[in-house]
């Protein structure tokens, strides 16, 4: 089964996570962010999911980190918990 690691920042409003997206685009640190606006308890670990399987995370999540290219941030994605911002580090 496919693995990956990935990093994200999780908000509230797309608008949030547009201007995230701004910030980053910018050269903003990615772990710097997630620690100041993610509402996920990840966020205290700038962001790192560590290692998880494909379809451990929700479908919209999942997508992106396995389908979309690695090292590049991707956002806003919706889910049923947010807004997410995404940097999958790494997948096999």
């Amino acid at each position: 089964m496919a693995t990956a690691a990935a990093l994200h920042i999780l908000v509230k409003t797309e608008k949030q996570a547009k201007e995230l997206m701004i910030q980053l685009k910018k050269g903003k640190d990615f772990e710097t962010l997630a620690k100041k606006h993610s509402t996920c308890p990840s966020g205290k670990k700038g962001g790192h999911l560590g290692e998880f399987k494909r379809g451990q995370m929700v479908k919209a999540f999942d997508d992106v980190v396995f389908k979309q290219e690695v090292l590049k941030v991707h956002g806003p994605v919706k889910t049923r918990f947010g807004y997410h911002i995404i940097k999958t580090l790494y997948r096999d």
